[in-house]
C-alpha cells in the first residue's frame, strides 16, 4: 500500500495527464485494488489529510494543491544567516484560500491599487459573501461598473471607495454600490 503522500502524487499525475480527477473505479485501477471500497478508504485518508477535496456529492475536486517544504525563515531587512531546516510542508491553496466554495480569482488591470502592492497582471483571490471591515480591499460594483478599491466606512455609516494611488480620486457612489467580495490574497509571478 502506498503512503498517503505517494497516493496523492499518483492521483495528481492522473489529473495532469487526463485534465480531470479520476473516478473511484479509476483510483482502484491506479492502485491495483480489487474493489472500489479499497479506493474509497484510500480517498477518505487523502481527504482527511487534506491532500484531496471532495464536493458535496462526494466526487473528487480538481485542486492544484502542491505541498511544498517550508524550510525556515529569512530576514527581509539586514542580511543574516538563513537557517535551513524542514519546519513543515505548506499547501499554497490551503494557505491562500480559506473558503474555496466562496472564492474565485481575477487578473488585475490598471494601476489604481499599486501602492497597496497590487500591480497590473497580478492575480487576486476574492472571497464572496464576506462582510468587509473598514479599509479592506474589495471588489465592488459602483454605478454599474466594477472596480477594486479600499472600502471606507465613515462614522455616520456612509461608505465610499479609495484607490491606493494618489492619481485617483475617492469614489462616492451616485446611485448604487454593491460588493462582489473581499480580496484575500494577491499572487504575483516574477519569471
Amino acid at each position: 500500500m502506498p503512503s498517503v503522500e505517494q497516493a496523492g502524487q499518483k492521483i495528481r499525475a492522473f489529473y495532469q495527464t487526463q485534465r480531470r480527477m479520476p473516478s473511484f473505479a479509476e483510483v482502484a485501477k491506479l492502485f491495483n485494488y480489487a474493489s472500489k471500497m479499497s479506493a474509497h478508504r484510500l480517498i477518505e485518508k487523502l481527504v482527511q489529510k487534506k491532500i484531496l477535496l471532495k464536493d458535496k456529492k462526494g466526487k473528487l475536486i480538481a485542486t492544484p494543491s502542491i505541498a511544498l517544504p517550508l524550510l525556515g525563515h529569512v530576514q527581509a531587512g539586514f542580511p543574516s544567516a538563513a537557517s535551513e531546516e524542514l519546519i513543515d510542508t505548506l499547501s499554497l491553496d490551503e494557505y491562500l484560500i480559506r473558503n474555496p466554495d466562496q472564492s474565485f480569482m481575477l487578473k488585475v488591470t490598471g494601476d489604481s491599487m499599486i501602492d497597496a502592492g497590487i500591480h497590473p497582471g497580478d492575480i487576486i483571490i476574492i472571497e464572496k459573501g464576506k462582510q468587509p471591515q473598514n479599509e479592506n480591499i474589495v471588489l465592488a460594483q459602483v454605478d454599474r461598473e466594477w472596480t477594486l478599491k479600499y472600502f471606507i466606512k465613515n462614522k455616520d455609516g456612509s461608505v465610499f471607495l479609495r484607490a491606493a494611488n494618489s492619481r485617483y480620486k475617492d469614489i462616492h457612489p451616485k446611485e448604487e454600490l454593491s460588493l462582489g467580495g473581499v480580496v484575500k490574497a494577491v499572487i504575483r509571478r516574477y519569471s
